[in-house]
């Protein structure tokens, strides 16, 4: 027993009761694979709030950027900057707000875009972020294991 107490007899005199010196570690174990899991299934939901369904590709990965801004583009054509909607016709001003709040360094851009939206939409997108002047922009895909 883990937090039971050890009873001492000596000659003529009562028993004392002394704890016992172990801890049962069992229980903080468990908590902490529950909370493991809990991080590990919601790390991935944190990149991206925009569910956009992401074209295949075979290219390497790319390293994560501190100093990076996310735009995606989801399959209705709507536009998201850092998973926060910009009304229609309001990207180029969201995109002159971060220049002026931004640093000398101009950040890389994650472009992601759903599969299904046209590619003219992508491009104009892409044309914005070019005349606003953001020059280094990645597009993002999902992994694929074939070749084209």
């Amino acid at each position: 027993m883990a937090m039971g107490l050890h009873t001492s007899t000596r000659r003529g005199k009562s028993r004392r009761r002394a704890p016992m010196a172990e801890i049962n570690v069992t229980p903080f174990v468990d908590v902490m694979l529950v909370l493991l899991i809990i991080f590990m299934v919601t790390a991935p939901l944190l990149a991206s709030g925009v569910p956009v369904e992401l074209p295949e590709s075979r290219a390497n990965p790319i390293d994560q950027d501190p100093d990076q801004i996310t735009v995606a583009i989801d399959s209705e054509g709507y536009i998201y900057i850092d998973d926060e909607a910009v009304e229609p016709g309001g990207f180029p001003i969201a995109l002159d707000m971060i220049m002026a709040e931004g640093s000398l360094e101009r950040p890389i851009v994650a472009l992601r875009a759903d599969r299904s939206i046209d590619y003219g939409r992508v491009m104009a997108v892409m044309g914005e972020l070019n005349r606003a002047g953001f020059n280094s922009i990645t597009m993002i895909s999902s992994g694929s294991s074939e070749a084209p």
